[in-house]
């Protein structure tokens, strides 16, 4: 999962898309970029770490011009190379960059197909790079100097013709403007914004509606599935629907964890989809465990607290804050490495014994992935002083692999994969497990707009609605995936950056 952020302005803005950066910071804690435009002339700064790491005072000033993009990004594959840090550039045609959420499903086809058709290089692992190329090669091939707003709407119906998968972009073309284009299926979020100046129009896109908010833009509405918006540097807004075929089938995930609760997504508020998470998942208890014996419902922090506050509500059970959280750690969802994982759930988790000790606890999580954290967080419950913990999920059980842009594992370290939700209680040491049905989450989801006629939910049901996904690209995806596979990758980039 990556955060992407563009900003055609009247005045300089390397402030206001670092600013953004910080906002979009819990969609990737790995590596952070900007590149800027002045005139035809292309500033770029870009790094591994936080934003508040990857930009200093003296490289803030040197990111000139009063248009730009920006990027933070985790890895989906566990690569931590400062090379795969966003945004990409191409020099030809015209001056490119690009900054890209989602993956692509086809990137080895379409990798052949660049070397060998298109006579272009890839230089790194990304998609994000493979993507940007195919975009310039479809540009360059309509042999324009000159381009016009409708030869740019023309290679985004060239990208949705060739690419597969999930993909959510900006990209700025020096001198010229800024276009933001989405995949057919509108699997990843991306909104655009206006705010009014005494010059004129400015105009904002990024992935998630706070970021907007925060600098002041007024949200007009989410880029439609395959549709595409340009940005002339002047700043002048055209849109245009670039895919014949579409079907919105937005990450039901983004609701569950990933977005933070003040965005809102396809007219949907992140805060009232987790609130009605929380009535669907307290009914479920009343319904299958109605002589429950909670004495007070704990959210893990910060994303399941307010699903939590509603199931305290519904169940009449008493709410309070068990855990302290400190915020100067990562997500263990992002980081590599199972031991790194066990070491941070400790360093950034903190128990108030007082609310623990004596008590029935149930404890809310936003969803059960690997399993590592929740086993910890039990324990830390136990070592409290709780006479019994219960654990309810807010998602369903995660038991494959999500290949539209999220990092979850290989199957095989899924803790719900092959194994029945009394075998999950079991290895989480719970006293019992309640997850959400994955008919209650989609329902507490789509009430927040109807239209939308189905999700993305592979990872709880092994449905991929691009089409393409069978076991033997999840076996590959797998490879590239577990632990180990990252461990040797990471080995032996260290030992050619040796040599």
């Amino acid at each position: 999962m990556c955060g992407i952020a563009a900003i055609v302005s009247h005045q300089a803005v390397n402030q206001e898309l670092y600013d953004a950066l910080t906002v979009l910071q819990h969609r990737g804690q790995d590596a952070a970029g900007i590149v800027t435009c002045e005139g035809a002339r292309l500033h770029l700064r870009k790094d591994n770490g936080l934003t508040r790491d990857v930009f200093n005072n003296a490289q803030m000033l040197k990111l000139k011009g009063n248009m730009g993009i920006a990027h933070v990004r985790y890895p989906t594959a566990g690569c931590t190379s400062s090379a795969e840090a966003q945004p990409f550039y191409v020099n030809s045609p015209f001056g490119l960059t690009l900054a890209h959420n989602g993956n692509l499903t086809n990137t080895e086809e379409l990798k052949t197909a660049l070397f060998v058709e298109d006579q272009r290089h890839i230089n790194t692992d990304s998609d994000s790079e493979v993507l940007l190329n195919v975009f310039a090669h479809e540009l360059h091939i309509l042999g324009k100097l000159d381009l016009s707003v409708e030869d740019i709407f023309e290679a985004v119906r060239g990208v949705h013709r060739r690419c597969r998968g999930a993909y959510a972009v900006v990209i700025m073309i020096a001198g010229v403007g800024i276009l933001g284009f989405r995949d057919p299926h509108g699997i990843r979020p991306i909104v655009f914004g206006e705010r009014k100046s005494e010059e004129g129009s400015e105009f904002m896109i990024a992935s998630e509606s706070v970021a907007l908010d925060v600098l002041g833009f007024d949200l007009i509405r989410d880029i439609e599935p395959g549709e595409a918006i340009f940005i002339e540097a002047s700043g002048v807004l055209h849109t245009e629907q670039c895919s014949e075929i579409v079907d919105h089938c937005p990450c039901i995930f983004e609701y569950v964890y990933f977005a933070r609760p003040d965005s809102i997504i396809d007219d949907i508020s992140v805060y009232k989809a987790r609130l009605r998470m929380g009535d669907k998942l307290a009914a479920k208890v009343i319904r299958e465990w109605p002589d429950y014996d909670i004495d007070v419902v704990i959210p893990i922090p910060d994303t399941s607290r307010t699903a939590a506050l509603q199931m305290a509500n519904k169940l009449g059970v008493k709410f309070s804050e068990g855990f302290m959280k400190n915020r100067y750690i990562g997500r263990t969802f992002i980081m590599p490495g199972q031991k790194m994982r066990e070491k941070s759930v400790r360093q950034k988790l903190n128990a108030i014994d007082l609310e623990f000790n004596g008590k029935n606890v149930l404890l809310v999580d936003d969803s059960v992935v690997r399993g590592t954290t929740s086993a910890q967080i039990i324990q830390m419950a136990r070592d409290a002083g709780a006479k019994k913990v219960y654990f309810a999920s807010a998602a369903p059980p995660v038991r494959y692999p999500n290949v539209y842009g999220i990092d979850m594992p290989a199957a095989n370290e899924l803790i719900a994969h092959d194994r029945t939700e009394e075998e999950v209680c079991e290895a989480i040491g719970a006293d019992r497990l309640i997850y959400q049905d994955l008919e209650d989450l989609i329902e507490a989801v789509r009430k927040g707009n109807p239209s939308i006629e189905h999700f993305d939910t592979s990872c709880f049901s092994k449905e991929y609605i691009t089409g393409d996904i069978d076991d033997a690209y999840l076996e590959k995806t797998e490879a590239l995936r577990n632990d180990n596979a990252q461990a040797e990758r990471n080995s032996a980039k260290s030992i050619i950056e040796m040599i």
